[in-house]
């Protein structure tokens, strides 16, 4: 990790100016310069170290291609369809060419007739199931935001679309319009109640082929609901590229397959997505399937309260001390004691890295900063990043480590809990103190200069290139534009907060912050 002296000094070189090129782009490119983060409570800092150092050691190059890529790591020693995407967007707060090569990786391996590889290990190209969660056309729509790196959009726009024909061609053999899980692995629930009975792999590891078992194949939400992010990111993508026509007909598919998963895979009664098995019945196990189908902004926003207060923020189900569990609780199908490698009930650090990606944008961010905080606390307190940790006790599976997802975890849940950080147009200070900590200080370089968050037990100062923007008292989130304008404070406590905002030239304001709530500032 550079000192600050370092990072300031490199992001100042790299930060973009404000001429035709800067204005030029829609979104600012990002600046290369590692961000610092440096707080005063040892056990804490010495783990977001070791995470930082575990994810370099678990960057290598793998196989026949030329960039290296972050591995899954522990005992999995290669890249999976489901999370090397997303875990490379998270990462690329370090290093976007790591980002890229995430997903280049897939693009580089894909077969004539569109097929993205389900995994790529040292001497392996896996091909026995789809294993897709997160979209890879949505991650690398959100890693273009930040790159503006055209001929990396055209490649993916190019793969994702070959990729969603694929998938539309082979997994729709009932006709439904939904995507259709074959076996246990397609949707990387491995050892989960949800597919009890049914073959790990695709005969002949061939994903194109059904196994012959009663029930199969499965109409999917969380499949479903993939196909429906990736093809939201693919209309985003043709729009980008100028071509207005795919745009359209990419909308059309997405709202089809979101028509076809809420009138087909979801129970009114229960407020719950189910598989659909071929003799028409629900396979009533209430799983994370749920938060896969939000993870994709499937519902409304009114359906999304419903589901979120009668199964999510449930602490009998999945509200557990340590969230989000892989089944509900209180399901009968929940297995213990919790073996390695278990969707049957532990936490997944993978699903609490995808967590981000629903609870902001329906509007959580106070029960988000909950769910982070514990994650968190587990991850420090744990020898080694781990993949799960039992939802009650926040104990750690053993298990060979370390597990790059519990590092991005414990990277990630650091700046979103205490740091500046800078989306698109705008940028987010997060006003928080550690626990046991007295002081905490983050900086990253943004297209307007480097944005430094300093809280104490005082308060928070916020500055961008050197000036101040604010003066906060109090637990928080702040929102300003690119260029440091308050825009709003987000409640992100459990409980009303007391705020008070001190501007640069002395004139001072209080508010009452309820939790996930926005009061404008400006």
């Amino acid at each position: 990790m550079t000192n600050r002296r370092q990072f300031l000094a490199a992001a100042a070189a790299s930060v973009l100016g404000s001429g035709p090129e800067a204005a030029a782009a829609q979104q600012p490119r990002a600046a290369t310069a590692e961000p610092f983060f440096r707080v005063d409570e040892a056990r804490l800092q010495a783990k977001y170290d070791a995470a930082l150092a575990a994810l370099k050691a678990n960057t290598i190059r793998i196989n026949r291609f030329s960039e290296p890529v972050l591995i899954e790591g522990g005992p999995y020693p290669g890249v999976w369809l489901e999370c090397a995407p997303l875990e490379g967007l998270v990462y690329g707060l370090i290093s976007q060419p790591v980002a890229i090569a995430n997903h280049g990786i897939f693009f580089d391996f894909q077969r004539e007739d569109g097929y993205l590889p389900c995994s790529v290990k040292p001497t392996t190209v896996g091909s026995a199931q789809i294993q897709m969660v997160v979209p890879i056309a949505a991650t690398a729509w959100e890693l273009y935001q930040s790159t503006r790196d055209r001929e990396f959009l055209a490649t993916a726009y190019r793969a994702c679309s070959r990729w969603d024909d694929w998938l539309v061609r082979y997994r729709n053999t009932r006709g439904l319009g939904l995507c259709e899980a074959f076996c246990e692995y397609d949707t990387g629930h491995d050892n989960s109640p949800r597919f009890k009975g049914v073959p790990k792999r695709c005969p002949n590891g061939d994903a194109r082929i059904c196994p012959k078992v009663d029930g199969l194949p499965y109409c999917a939400p969380d499949l479903s609901a993939t196909v429906y992010g990736g093809r939201m990111a693919l209309a985003r993508m043709a729009r980008q590229l100028g071509q207005a026509g795919e745009e359209a007909r990419w909308l059309e598919a997405a709202t089809r397959i979101q028509m076809a998963i809420r009138d087909r895979l979801y129970d009114p009664r229960d407020a719950c997505f189910y598989d659909l098995d071929s003799n028409g019945r629900f396979v009533r196990i209430r799983g994370d399937v749920l938060t896969r189908v939000l993870g994709e902004h499937v519902v409304s926003p009114e359906l999304f309260e419903a589901i979120y207060r009668r199964h999510i923020h449930n602490p009998a189900e999945f509200w557990a001390p340590y969230p989000l569990p892989s089944i509900a609780m209180d399901d009968p199908a929940f297995v213990r004691p919790i073996p390695r490698n278990s969707w049957g009930g532990a936490s997944q650090a993978l699903t609490a890295l995808r967590a981000p990606r629903w609870m902001e944008h329906y509007g959580k961010p106070a029960g988000l900063a909950h769910m982070m905080h514990q994650w968190v606390k587990a991850i420090t307190a744990a020898p080694e990043f781990l993949q799960q940790l039992d939802p009650v006790t926040g104990q750690f599976t053993p298990d060979p480590g370390p597990y790059s997802p519990a590092c991005l975890v414990m990277m990630d849940f650091c700046w979103r809990l205490y740091g500046a950080r800078w989306e698109g147009a705008t940028l987010e200070w997060n006003c928080r103190l550690p626990e046991g900590a007295s002081s905490v200080h983050s900086a990253v370089a943004t297209v307007r200069g480097i944005a430094e968050l300093k809280t104490s037990r005082n308060a928070s100062e916020l500055r961008l290139d050197g000036r101040a923007v604010l003066r906060v008292r109090g637990t928080v989130r702040v929102l300003t534009d690119a260029a440091g304008k308050p825009l709003k404070l987000v409640g992100t406590e459990p409980a009303v907060v007391e705020i008070g905002v001190r501007w640069p030239r002395g004139r001072t304001s209080s508010f009452r912050v309820p939790p996930d709530t926005a009061i404008p500032i400006a």
